[in-house]
C-alpha cells in the first residue's frame, strides 16, 4: 500500500491547473500539469482516493513503463517484458488503447495488435492460456501513448470514464461532460454560499454537479472501478475510503441552486437525473424562457451551455437570440456574474456585452470558449465611437 507509483490523469483541455490543485488536495506528490492532463505520484490508497473523489479527471492511468522505441517490435518487447499475470487474472477481458503524437509508426491499429499479442503471449507462457479481448466493454484497458521516440505503457484503473458518475438517466441532444461542468463551476469561482442559476439547463449537468459539490458528495460513490479487478486490490481499504466519503456527505436539503428551461422534456430529464442521486429537493426548477425570467436572488452566478447552431437556419436564429440574451442580462441580472460555454465564437460579439474573460475549453474534441460577463449597474454594452453610455 505504501509503495509509490506514478500515474497520469487526463482531463478536458483547459482544466489542467484546476486538476493539479485537486490532486494536491488529495495528497498527491510530484504533481505536474501538462497539455491534456496531470502526472502525479503516490501510493495505492491515493489511486483509489483519486478515482473516488476527483471531479475533474477523466481517468486515472497507472504508469507501468516508459521506454524509447523505433518500431512495433520494440512495443511488443516493452509489453512482453511486464508480468501481466501478477496484475490480474486471465479471466479478465482486455482492450488495448493506442494514442500517438508525432509517432513515425504507420498504423496504430497494428501497433495495438502487437501490444495485445505481447500481453497474451506473457499469459500463455506462464499459465498456458490467455485473456480474451473485449473491445466494447473490457474489464481492463491497457493504454499506450507514443511520442516521436518514447512509448509509455499504462493500465487504466478507472474502467468507465470518471465523468460517467452514474446519475445520467436522461440526456439532451448534446450533453455536457460532467467533469467539464464541474470544472466550469470552479472556473466561475462558484461556492455553495452563492446562488446559482442555469437558465438553459438542458438535462441539468451543471445543477447536479453543483448539488453534489454543495453536499460534499464524492462523485465516484455510485459506481465501480477497474482497479477492483486487480490482484493488489484491498477490499477492506476500499470499504474504509467509501465509509469515510459517506460520512462526509451531507443529507439533501434545499439549496440556492436554480434551473430553468422552456422545454418541459428537458426539465423532466433534469429532474430524473437529480432524483437518481436523491437531489431532486435540493434544486428549484422552473419552466420559463430565460428572456422573460427574473433573477432568483439579488446577486449570484449564472452558468449555462446555450445551444450553438450547426445548420444555417440555426445559426441565423442564434444571431437574433444573442442580442436578446444580452438585453435580458442587463435588464434582470445586475449584480450577477454570467458564464456561458459555447462552441459558437460569434457569441461574444453578437451578445453586445463586454466579456471580462475568455477561457479556451474543450467539450470532447469540440473547441469552445467560456465567456465571463460581469453584470454591473449601468450598461455593460459595448459603446460605439461617438455614442454615450447609458445611466451616466
Amino acid at each position: 500500500m505504501k509503495q509509490r507509483f506514478h500515474y497520469f490523469a487526463p482531463c478536458p483541455r483547459g482544466l489542467e491547473a484546476l486538476l493539479a490543485q485537486e490532486l494536491n488536495g488529495l495528497g498527491a506528490a510530484e504533481v505536474k500539469p501538462t497539455d491534456g492532463g496531470v502526472s502525479f505520484a503516490g501510493d495505492w490508497l491515493l489511486l483509489m482516493r483519486a478515482n473516488l473523489h476527483s471531479r475533474l479527471a477523466s481517468r486515472i492511468l497507472w504508469r507501468l513503463a516508459v521506454k524509447p522505441y523505433r518500431n512495433e517490435e520494440d512495443l511488443y518487447q516493452l509489453a512482453r517484458g511486464f508480468d501481466w499475470p501478477e496484475l490480474f487474472d486471465v479471466s479478465r477481458t482486455i482492450k488495448v488503447v493506442m494514442t500517438a503524437q508525432g509517432s513515425p509508426l504507420r498504423s496504430l491499429d497494428f501497433a495495438a495488435l502487437k501490444v495485445k499479442d505481447a500481453v497474451c503471449d506473457r499469459f500463455r507462457a506462464k499459465l498456458g492460456e490467455r485473456p480474451s479481448v473485449d473491445t466494447a466493454d473490457p474489464d481492463l484497458r491497457i493504454h499506450v501513448y507514443l511520442t516521436e521516440r518514447e512509448a509509455s505503457l499504462y493500465l487504466d484503473t478507472s474502467g468507465e470514464a470518471l465523468f460517467k458518475r452514474g446519475y445520467r438517466v436522461a440526456t439532451g441532444a448534446a450533453p455536457l461532460r460532467e467533469n467539464l461542468a464541474a470544472g466550469i463551476l470552479q472556473l466561475a469561482g462558484w461556492t455553495p454560499e452563492q446562488p446559482l442559476l442555469d437558465p438553459m439547463c438542458g438535462s441539468g449537468t451543471f445543477l447536479v454537479e453543483a448539488a453534489m459539490m454543495a453536499l460534499d458528495m464524492a462523485p465516484g460513490l455510485d459506481r465501480s472501478f477497474a482497479f477492483e479487478g486487480l490482484r493488489n486490490f484491498s477490499a477492506d481499504a476500499w470499504a474504509k475510503l467509501c465509509d469515510e466519503a459517506h460520512a462526509r456527505c451531507q443529507p439533501p436539503r434545499p439549496l440556492a441552486i436554480f434551473g430553468s428551461d422552456y422545454d418541459q422534456a428537458m426539465l423532466d430529464a433534469t429532474y430524473a437525473n437529480l432524483d437518481r442521486f436523491g437531489l431532486a429537493d435540493c434544486v428549484t426548477l422552473e419552466r420559463t424562457d430565460f428572456l422573460s425570467r427574473s433573477a432568483p436572488a439579488p446577486e449570484g452566478v449564472i452558468v449555462s451551455n446555450p445551444p450553438y447552431g450547426i445548420r444555417l437556419d440555426e445559426q441565423e436564429q442564434l444571431a437574433a437570440f444573442y442580442p436578446q440574451l444580452g438585453d435580458a442580462l442587463k435588464r434582470s441580472f445586475k449584480g450577477w456574474r454570467a458564464y456561458f460555454l459555447t462552441g459558437d465564437l460569434r457569441m461574444a460579439k453578437l451578445i453586445r456585452l463586454s466579456a471580462s474573460k475568455r477561457t479556451v475549453l474543450f467539450n470532447g474534441a469540440l473547441e469552445c470558449r467560456l465567456f465571463e460577463f460581469k453584470m454591473v449597474e449601468g450598461s455593460n454594452r459595448r459603446i460605439k465611437p461617438g455614442e454615450q453610455a447609458e445611466n451616466q
